[in-house]
């Protein structure tokens, strides 16, 4: 009775779970694909760039999913299939012509307009156990390679019930010869049971257990779908913590191929890392690998599995794995920070460590690349002239329209998964938050214009404890009586605090919440100059508000939550909120134009030749934190860079973020900055010194913006023709 218990019981327990099996599979994060189409801004060295990422094969010959050839400047790629978000692409092959870094030909099958490349993998979000697979139906897998896993592994697979009689019988003459238990005769079914079910103890009861729930299993399951198990269920090898199971993920993970595309050679291979995945590494032991592969391709033309002359060309080819990546789990740890928070708001963690959603995000690889690289060269120059500073700094990049974030470097260490600085790191923010108290002024716009003139002598307020805050300028100068846009861009401190003091700390709160900064920031004076912490992901929300023209958008990693079967669960689409006048944030704009050209920024000049940008350096005391936001037409970044400690780094917002920020922005930015007045804009000559209305031919006139009906009543007559400050003219030309 109590046999037959036990038989009830383990029947129960395959009857009841193998057909409704679960496997945990891992959420796929991935970058933006890489969209081609004539008149694309695109560089030959960043095309090879993206699809070396991507796992192409440079040939000779295009013949196979995931090849690619370059011939001068003329590309031709032939992308594998993939389930986007809105469509499961077919493969194509298309071919593209480059002229002068744009795409000026794109010829495809359809001819088709737009083409997308199948986006870069940048991450996952693994179960507790870090075992992650990508299931395969055996209707979607090369039926050579089935044959050669059967002819390996259990050739008499389609003949036994789940346990070879002659494999037992040959296993207990090598044991008795032994004297222990060090050969096993599992069939596949067998395997399946052990790895489902079992632990991998070696003892007789255990074994036994094993035997009997195969036969079981058999009685209950086709042996197609006791295959299908087992190809999605084996160990196939170790991407840092992660484990590679099931010949799916193996298949991207060795090729970046989808399974059906995989040769004749690449399928043996991966039948070889079957009997060990570690021992058999192509990449750690190529020549090992090599022969266990031409092993498989010999045992599976003696079951008469595998055309003898096709075994032979196959044995002909070399590995063909693709290039041995970063770890995933290590590869873009920052950005996948962000997309899990993000994703906490509408999923449980347990449902995207198990439910094998597919997460597509806005990720750029390439500005990301340029992020990574410019911090860590910022990270280098610093260490050679000082040695003894931990420099840490953090990088955000979004779209100014959208509000995608397109990279995030979280730290020095640009693979390190733990703090990252780029989302947690609160620092005081110095000058970047001046813009926000101006801003608050050029909304009254009866009482402050860019040409209103504030008082930059000394400042002192009384604070309510009956001390005294008396803030100084960085040149330790005063400057006495400054156009108001003129104090914004060069900094000057006792201009901004008090102005920010006038207009009300309770005005200035407001407007940094219409921007975008959801923290409770305390209403001290000491804020107009920064003394407020906010990390650098708030600072790129706040400026992101400036830079979309008033327009408020959420800051967003995502763009769609996608199940296996190819349905949509969640769209993220763009929120837009209209926050700020026109008039007023193009002013702002307009001066931050300024810092640039004539400011704290003025190194832009030079950095960026005729390239118009706008953004705020930001330094605070005793040079702890450097930092910079700005923004063209297409990108919009925020730089910081500091220590962990809060001791000095030697370093202003312009001799250090402004550096790296400029690194940035020259390799990626496309399109510059087109700061385009509304209707009720006029532009007016005035006095630089005075803010008095001049003209066009007077000795230090300049060129600025008004709301139309507060230009400056009075005017300068003059007739000489020197110009101090021309850059505006050149702008509107």
């Amino acid at each position: 009775m109590i046999a037959v218990g036990i038989l009830l019981y383990l029947d129960s327990i395959v009857n009841s779970t193998f057909k409704d099996k679960q496997w945990s599979v891992a959420s796929t994060v991935y970058a933006r694909p890489l969209e081609i189409y004539e008149g694309l801004p695109l560089t030959l060295t960043d095309l090879r760039e993206e699809m070396t990422m991507l796992g192409y094969h440079f040939v000779g010959q295009v013949n196979n999913p995931g090849e690619a050839l370059i011939d001068r400047n003329k590309v031709t790629i032939f992308i594998p299939q993939f389930q986007f978000s809105d469509e499961l692409a077919a493969a194509q092959k298309i071919k593209i012509t480059l002229n002068n870094g744009f795409i000026s030909k794109l010829e495809s099958k359809d001819n088709k307009a737009l083409v997308r490349l199948q986006p870069l993998v940048i991450g996952g979000i693994y179960p507790s156990h870090n075992e992650d697979r990508l299931l395969i139906q055996l209707v979607d897998t090369p039926v050579s390679l089935q044959a050669m896993l059967v002819a390996v592994e259990d050739k008499d697979f389609y003949d036994h019930f789940g346990i070879s009689l002659r494999g037992i019988a040959r296993a207990m003459v090598t044991n008795i010869k032994d004297g222990g238990f060090s050969q096993g005769a599992s069939t596949l079914t067998q395997q399946l049971i052990k790895n489902y079910y079992l632990t991998p103890e070696r003892t007789l009861i255990r074994k036994a257990q094993e035997a009997l729930m195969a036969v079981l299993l058999e009685l209950h399951a086709s042996k197609a779908d006791i295959l299908e198990g087992y190809m999605n269920e084996i160990y196939l090898g170790q991407d840092g913590p992660r484990a590679i199971h099931g010949f799916g993920l193996a298949s991207q993970y060795y090729f970046k191929k989808n399974i059906m595309d995989l040769s004749l050679s690449q399928q043996a291979l991966l039948v070889a890392l079957v009997r060990g995945a570690s021992y058999y590494n192509p990449w750690r032991n190529p020549e090992r690998a090599l022969k266990r592969r031409n092993l498989v391709l010999d045992i599976a033309v003696r079951e008469k599995q595998l055309d003898a002359d096709l075994a032979e060309l196959a044995k002909q080819e070399p590995l063909k794995v693709g290039e041995r990546s970063v770890s995933s789990t290590k590869r873009y740890p920052a950005y996948l920070d962000l997309v899990r928070r993000q994703l906490q708001n509408d999923y449980k963690a347990e449902d995207l460590s198990s439910d094998g959603l597919s997460i597509f995000t806005h990720f750029n690889p390439l500005i990301q690349q340029t992020a990574e690289s410019s911090l860590v060269k910022m990270m280098a120059n610093n260490k050679k002239s000082e040695p003894n500073t931990n420099l840490q700094g953090a990088v955000i990049v979004t779209q100014p329209n959208t509000g995608a974030v397109t990279a995030i470097v979280g730290g020095s260490d640009t693979r390190y998964a733990g703090f990252n600085r780029a989302i947690d790191a609160r620092r005081q923010i110095g000058s970047l938050m001046k813009p926000a108290i101006y801003l608050t002024a050029l909304e009254k716009s009866e009482q402050y214009t860019l040409a209103t003139l504030i008082s930059d002598a000394a400042y002192e307020k009384k604070l309510d404890n009956g001390d005294s805050w008396s803030p100084k300028n960085y040149d330790l100068k005063d400057h006495g009586d400054v156009l108001l846009y003129k104090a914004l861009a060069r900094s000057y401190n006792q201009a901004t605090a008090r102005l920010g003091n006038e207009l009300g700390l309770d005005n200035i709160l407001s407007t940094l919440k219409r921007l975008g900064v959801d923290s409770d920031i305390p209403a001290l004076p000491a804020i107009t100059l920064g003394a407020a912490e906010l990390s650098p992901l708030e600072v790129a929300q706040m400026y992101q508000t400036i830079s979309s023209e008033g327009f408020y958008t959420p800051l967003l990693a995502i763009r769609s939550v996608v199940d296996p079967r190819g349905e949509v669960l969640t769209s993220y689409p763009i929120a837009i909120e209209k926050r700020f006048s026109s008039s007023s944030i193009y002013a702002l704009r307009h001066a931050l134009q300024a810092v640039t050209h004539e400011g704290s920024a003025k190194a832009l000049q030079w950095l960026l030749p005729d390239f118009a940008v706008a953004g705020k350096t930001g330094t605070t005391n005793d040079l702890r934190d450097s930092w910079f936001a700005g923004f063209s037409d297409d990108m919009q970044a925020v730089v910081w860079l500091g220590r962990d400690d809060n001791k000095t780094t030697g370093l202003t917002g312009s001799s250090g973020a402004l550096r790296v920020w400029a690194d940035i922005f020259k390799a990626r930015s496309q399109q510059p900055l087109q700061n385009l007045p509304p209707k009720n804009i006029t532009l007016g000559w005035v006095d630089s010194e005075s803010g008095v209305g001049s003209q066009d031919s007077c000795d230090n006139a300049i060129l600025l913006p008004f709301v139309s009906g507060t230009e400056p009543k009075q005017e300068i007559r003059c007739s000489t023709t020197d110009k101090v400050i021309d850059w505006f003219r050149n702008l509107t030309n």
